[in-house]
């Protein structure tokens, strides 16, 4: 049986780790240099790193950041944000990234799924989906970091990008995200049991029985959350044992 992923979320702003409440009202959760140590330290599993404004203002990730975390961490390091060419994906596992998400950059040209696969390997190209769902019951896709409506359905979108190369699926939920009122199950079990890829789940963890939810009943293969280890009101060490006493397979 395939291990359970646990992994922490750095969400960049300005240079600092920040955590908000439904893509909106931020607030400051520390120095990701630090943080990054700490969850290799507490055994994180994997480390993401979103440069989360990077689209918005048009600018690159911020590769100096990425190195000087990288150097901090002994775990796979993914990072997003502002990347829409197969050189930006050069520049950040030259400094220390492991793997690389795309989001909007995707959407708008997904033949960019299918260049960065081909040069790294699909093992390398995580595809982040930020996913609302609507009053018609719909899940549908946003870019910009949440500030962009489309009208493509979740499902079909992540299709695509798996048949163009994404080896993983980093999916969001908007409304769950930062409520911790648990993840979205729905969504997340519709990709996890269609998908040929592993689905990682993000928006909503605040509990450790949200964590069991969704690999038992979602059957997500990693969960990642934010604010409930930037603000230690749940450490990496007791979800894992948590986990385990429910059978949940975890590295520990």
């Amino acid at each position: 049986m395939l291990t359970k992923r646990i992994i922490p979320c750095l969400d960049i702003k300005d240079g600092r780790t920040v955590k908000g409440t439904n893509f909106v009202n931020l607030r400051d959760a520390g120095d990701p240099v630090e943080l990054g140590a700490l969850y290799a330290q507490q055994g994180a599993d994997e480390l993401v790193f979103l440069d989360i404004t990077a689209t918005v203002e048009k600018r690159k990730t911020l590769s100096d950041l990425v190195n000087r975390i990288a150097h901090h961490i002994n775990i796979p390091f993914t990072v997003g944000g502002g990347i829409s060419s197969v050189e930006d994906v050069s520049v950040l596992l030259q400094n220390g990234a492991d793997k690389i998400s795309v989001n909007t950059s995707a959407f708008k040209r997904p033949r960019l799924v299918n260049e960065l696969s081909k040069e790294f390997g699909s093992q390398c190209v995580v595809l982040a989906i930020d996913t609302k769902k609507e009053e018609d019951g719909e899940w549908y896709v946003y870019l910009n970091g949440g500030r962009t409506k489309t009208d493509a359905k979740c499902f079909e979108w992540a299709k695509q990008a798996v048949d163009l190369g994404a080896g993983e699926i980093l999916l969001t939920s908007m409304n769950h995200d930062g409520t911790k009122q648990g993840f979205a199950l729905d969504i997340t079990r519709t990709l996890s049991t269609k998908l040929p890829v592993p689905v990682i789940a993000s928006g909503g963890g605040g509990t450790m029985e949200h964590f069991v939810d969704v690999f038992e009943k979602a059957e997500a293969d990693a969960a990642l959350a934010a604010s409930i280890f930037h603000f230690k009101e749940i450490t990496i060490p007791d979800l894992k044992q948590y986990l385990s006493k429910q059978n949940i397979v975890v590295r520990n």
